[in-house]
C-alpha cells in the first residue's frame, strides 16, 4: 500500500501557494491541505491546483482546517500579519508572535508529532517563537533560514562564472537577513576555490564578491520594491525541503535551528549547515569560519538576540 505522504500548509497567501504549487508540480505530495482563516479563497486555491491532476497524475488537495491536519508529517507554516504603514518592525514581530501563538495551540493540540517548516518572517525570531511555544522537540521545528540566501549566492555566482548553479558550492549563513555573512573562505567550484584563483578565464575579484553578497542581502527588498512579495524561490526551497525530510536524505542544508554552544553562540536560532531528514534537524556539520567570519556570525546572533530580548513571550 502507497503511502500517504500528506504535508499540511498554514497560509494560501504568496508564499504558501508558491510551496504548494512546487509540491505539486514536483508529485511530493500525495496530499495537499490548505489552512487559512479565509476557508473559501483556501478552497478556491485546491480547486485550481486540483484542475492539474491531468498533467502531474492524482494528487489530493483539499481546504481543511486544523483537526484535518492530524495525518500531516510534516506542516509549513506561512501565516503571519503584514506590516501597517508607519509599524515598526517590533510591533509586528509581536502582532506575529500573537499569531504564532494561536498557531502553536492548534498544532500541538492536532499534529503533535508533524514537523514543521516556517517561512514566515523574520523567519529566525518566529522558529525561536514557535520553538518556545510548541511542546514537540526543538529539532521538529525548522526554519527556512538561509537556503534561499544560499541558492540566490550559487545563482549569481553560477551566472558570472558561467557554470551550473549545482557545481558551485558556497554558503550565507547567520540571519536570513541583512547580518547574514558568506562564507568565502571555503566557497568552490567543483572542488577549486573561488579565492586566489582563476576559474574558466575568471581571475579571482574580492571586490565583485562582496558586490554579489551585496545583491544577495539585497534580493528581498528589490523584489518588494517591484512585485510587492517574494514567493517563487521559497516555494521551491520549501519543496526541496519536504522532499529531504520525506526521502530521510540527511542532506546538509542552511537552516535555522537553535545553538547550544557551537561557534560559542547560544539559545538564538540562525541558520548554520545541518544534516536534516526524516526526524527534522539531524547533527550539526561546524564548517570551519576564519576569524573575522566567525566574529560576523556571533554578530548576527546578537542582532537577533536584541530581537528576541525585546518580544513579549
Amino acid at each position: 500500500m502507497l503511502h500517504r505522504h500528506t504535508v499540511g500548509i498554514i497560509g494560501t497567501g504568496q508564499v504558501g501557494m508558491a510551496a504548494a504549487s512546487a509540491l505539486f508540480q514536483q508529485r511530493i505530495a500525495n496530499e495537499l491541505i490548505l489552512v487559512d482563516l479565509d476557508r473559501r479563497r483556501a478552497e478556491g486555491e485546491a480547486m485550481d491546483l486540483m484542475h492539474a491532476q491531468g498533467y502531474v497524475g492524482r494528487r489530493k488537495v483539499r481546504a481543511g482546517d486544523y483537526a484535518d491536519l492530524a495525518e500531516a508529517q510534516i506542516v509549513i507554516v506561512t501565516a503571519g500579519v503584514g506590516q501597517r504603514p508607519g509599524e515598526d518592525r517590533l510591533s509586528l514581530l509581536n502582532r506575529n508572535a500573537a499569531v504564532f501563538r494561536q498557531i502553536a495551540e492548534q498544532l500541538d493540540r492536532h499534529v503533535p508529532e508533524a514537523i514543521l517548516l516556517i517561512a514566515s518572517n523574520p523567519v529566525d525570531v518566529l522558529t525561536f517563537v514557535m520553538q518556545e511555544l510548541s511542546t514537540r522537540p526543538h529539532e521538529k521545528v525548522i526554519g527556512t533560514g538561509t537556503m534561499l540566501d544560499t541558492t540566490r549566492l550559487r545563482s549569481l555566482l553560477a551566472e558570472h562564472y558561467g557554470v551550473d548553479p549545482r557545481s558551485v558550492h558556497a554558503l550565507i549563513l547567520g540571519e536570513h537577513g541583512d547580518s547574514e555573512i558568506a562564507v568565502w573562505s571555503g566557497a568552490n567550484i567543483g572542488g577549486t576555490p573561488l579565492r586566489n584563483h582563476t576559474i574558466l578565464g575568471k581571475p579571482y575579484d574580492p571586490i565583485f564578491l562582496e558586490s554579489i553578497l551585496t545583491q544577495v542581502r539585497r534580493a528581498a527588498y528589490e523584489l518588494i520594491e517591484r512585485k510587492g512579495y517574494t514567493n517563487w524561490a521559497i516555494g521551491l526551497v520549501l519543496a526541496h525541503l519536504v522532499r529531504t525530510i520525506q526521502e530521510d536524505q540527511g542532506s546538509v542544508l542552511p537552516i535555522s535551528v537553535r545553538l547550544h554552544g557551537e561557534y560559542g553562540i547560544d539559545e538564538v536560532c540562525l541558520s548554520i549547515p545541518v544534516a536534516v531528514g526524516i526526524q527534522g534537524a539531524g547533527g550539526r556539520v561546524p564548517i570551519p569560519l576564519e576569524d573575522a567570519e566567525r566574529q560576523a556570525l556571533v554578530n548576527s546572533a546578537e542582532t537577533l538576540r536584541r530581537w528576541l530580548d525585546s518580544l513579549d513571550l
